[in-house]
């Protein structure tokens, strides 16, 4: 079902590749150290489901560079359990965007860690940068210390996003108490163009709030007709500086 597994596995590079087509997952590394992912080509329509590009879970120093993905699911996808992932050069779309999580869903989860996405571009995706987690997570765990630099969107529906409230197809409890906490993420040098009024959503916990939110240099506009850009932002702290009166929710 996945095009190429890298599970247990200790300083992988894998470079200068193409993976088409998968039926599942294109790339899936799991309790793995040490990978380089470099100058890969991932395609698929966007219409095809669960096809993610890149799938990282519960591994360690990640670094996925000059690739560019197309899916139908999340271009990159960054599970429980991992820690310094650096992305850099990627171009994703069509897909659903630079994710983490979702989080929650288990038990035992374990905490995200120093993620750092620069110099991406995002195309015509669902989503653009992506922090999602169970509104009734099982897991008591933490997703801190990100950094998201110099991302460019263009025609992305939801280019920011964080969702602590995520509820797919009514499978959780939407009443349900979080126990997932996001706190130390910046974005910053963010612009381009939202396909939907909502450029930035920031839905946090009501029992715990996401802290630590930063919004830097933040230039993003609906570029529909009416040209209303706007932002939703609940049960968050933190700050902006440089970014547009109708965004600066922080």
């Amino acid at each position: 079902m996945q095009s190429l597994v890298i599970d247990f596995s200790t300083n992988v590079t894998v470079r200068g590749i193409t993976l088409k087509n998968s039926k599942f997952f294109h790339l899936n590394i799991y309790e793995s150290k040490n990978v380089v992912i470099d100058k890969v080509t991932i395609t698929s329509p966007g219409d095809s489901p669960n096809t993610d590009g890149i799938h990282v879970g519960d591994s360690t120093n990640i670094t996925i560079s000059s690739t560019t993905i197309a899916a139908g699911d999340d271009c990159i996808s960054i599970g429980p359990g991992t820690k310094m992932v650096r992305v850099n050069g990627v171009r994703c779309g069509p897909g659903h965007g630079i994710s983490v999580g979702s989080l929650g869903r288990y038990k035992d989860e374990k905490d995200v860690e120093d993620i750092t996405v620069t110099n991406c571009t995002i195309k015509g995706t669902t989503n653009g940068l992506r922090i999602k987690s169970y509104e009734d997570s099982k897991s008591q765990l933490r997703a801190t210390k990100f950094l998201y630099d110099g991302i460019t969107m263009d025609n992305v529906s939801y280019p920011i996003i964080i969702d602590q409230k995520y509820c797919p197809n009514n499978i959780c409890s939407a009443s349900g108490t979080s126990k997932v906490a996001v706190t130390d993420i910046v974005f910053k040098n963010i612009v381009g163009t939202s396909a939907t009024p909502e450029a930035v959503t920031l839905n946090c916990a009501n029992n715990l709030p996401c802290q630590g939110i930063q919004l830097h240099n933040v230039d993003l506009k609906y570029a529909g007709q009416g040209n209303t850009t706007l932002s939703v932002c609940k049960n968050v702290a933190g700050k902006s500086s440089n970014v547009a009166k109708e965004l600066a929710c922080v």
